[in-house]
């Protein structure tokens, strides 16, 4: 079952910097929309605006105020209100506690549009008055405005100011930051993690027949390099652990050759019963086995040197050497090949021990009936039988150690895990089918040079 595979780095990078930078920029214009800088909290073209739509004639063409609503709450919230109100006649209202020198300044500012007075960033002129004046047009003709007084935004000023600040500062910062983490992001993960992918290639090539590998930590980031550190460590230990238990493998079978021998002698002195013939196979079934694991042992310690066998030449002396144990189970042994004989490089006594656990399979499971038919052609070995078959779903299953397709009182689950390992170190595969005959095929196949199509011929 294949597991679910985690969240991209790159897009939990994005997407958490997403985050972090639109907190930061919501925080850093709250903070300046609560100083101030971004918003004018009390402004004196508020004042202004209020004045501006409370402004009248009467019926002798004299300025007054008409009692709005903004006008009223401009009053009551600001105890301290003054302008000066003017028309371009030089009629006048005013109200409040003008400072002089503004009222003196009102009668000289005709034809001025808007102008600033008193606001100025010299500590020495920071108590001076500050004031605000506007040519403003109303119902009663064009007027200037004066005044000192600040008035204080209504919440839906507040509100609509706090919109106008995240729509015209806030929204195009954040597309840019936007931008900028999708854009940048990927070639910072990309260069963060060549050196992973790097490690990566090289754990592909790691395999039970590839040991002492490790992978390099060069270009790795120190976070990553620990972990690649600690995995090179896992992968020592493990082949310290392998070693040791290819090692015991081999000294056990080393060990089990001379009783192996001796209960073989044994058994050919007992008179001639079925008994016999039961003990017969079974000690060539561990005669095998044994053998087939020093085959591996020497296969993968001593290199040895490979020279040309004949499968046809070897498949004969195999057969000749099973049919003792073939017929008294109720089988007929049969060779049949095709096409010319030619050699294939390996190690002949591991070749030999293949084919005949391969066979041993078959009497051991072929049903006790019919015949097992052993075919050889050009860096092919069939072996098929009469037998019940392999189900398909079990056809790999077979080759695992001490995997048994059915419950047995007898043999060891290694055969075929044994001849997969030594066909695999001649760089061949061995796989398991369906025969013509309705049982089961098992087949080696080992590198050959590419021949006509054969032609079947008994032997």
């Amino acid at each position: 079952m294949k597991e679910p595979a985690g969240r991209s780095l790159k897009w939990q990078l994005i997407r958490r910097l997403l985050i972090l930078q639109s907190l930061i920029l919501v925080l850093v214009l709250s903070i300046m929309f609560a100083k101030g800088d971004l918003f004018a909290f009390r402004s004196t073209d508020r004042t202004i605006e209020a004045l501006q739509h409370a402004i009248q004639r009467d019926a002798a063409g004299r300025l007054q105020l008409r009692d709005t609503p903004d006008l009223q709450s401009l009053r009551a919230t600001e105890p301290g209100l003054w302008f000066i109100i003017r028309d371009i006649k030089g009629l006048q209202v005013s109200e409040g506690p003008v400072p002089a020198i503004f009222a003196r300044i009102s009668e000289t500012l005709t034809g001025i549009g808007q102008a600033r007075f008193g606001s100025t960033v010299d500590a020495a002129a920071m108590d001076r008055p500050e004031a605000r004046m506007r040519t403003v047009y109303t119902s009663a003709g064009e007027m200037q405005i004066l005044t000192g007084t600040e008035s204080r935004a209504p919440p839906a000023m507040v509100a609509l100011g706090l919109l106008l600040v995240f729509l015209k500062v806030g929204l195009p910062i954040m597309i840019v930051i936007a931008l900028g983490i999708l854009l940048a992001t990927p070639l910072v993960v990309r260069g963060a993690v060549a050196g992973i992918a790097k490690a990566e290639k090289q754990a592909a090539l790691i395999d039970i027949g590839q040991r002492g590998v490790r992978l390099e930590t060069t270009g790795t980031p120190p976070e990553i390099a620990s972990l690649i550190r600690a995995v090179n460590e896992a992968l020592r230990r493990l082949d310290e652990g392998y070693e040791r238990h290819q090692r015991f493998l081999a000294d056990a079978a080393h060990e089990l050759r001379t009783p192996i021998a001796i209960l073989g002698t044994r058994v050919a002195a007992l008179p001639h019963t079925p008994e016999r013939v039961q003990l017969v196979a079974d000690v060539a079934r561990l005669t095998t086995l044994t053998e087939q694991l020093l085959d591996i042992e020497r296969l993968r310690r001593d290199n040895v040197e490979f020279r040309p066998v004949s499968l046809l030449t070897l498949g004969r002396r195999v057969v000749s050497d099973m049919a003792p144990l073939a017929f008294p189970a109720g089988y007929q042994l049969e060779l049949t090949h095709s096409g010319p004989d030619i050699p294939v490089n390996g190690d002949e006594a591991a070749l030999e021990r293949a084919m005949t656990s391969l066979i041993q399979n078959a009497i051991d499971h072929g049903g006790g009936r019919g015949t097992i038919s052993v075919h050889i052609s050009s860096g092919l070995v069939e072996v098929n039988d009469e037998g019940p078959g392999i189900p398909s779903g079990e056809r790999e299953r077979i080759f695992e150690p001490f995997y048994r397709l059915r419950p047995r009182p007898r043999g060891t689950g290694l055969g075929l895990h044994l001849v997969r390992q030594i066909v695999e170190l001649h760089g061949g595969s061995v796989t398991a089918g369906a025969s013509r005959m309705g049982g089961a095929r098992l087949t080696i196949d080992l590198p050959s040079d590419i021949l006509p199509a054969p032609v079947a011929k008994a032997v």
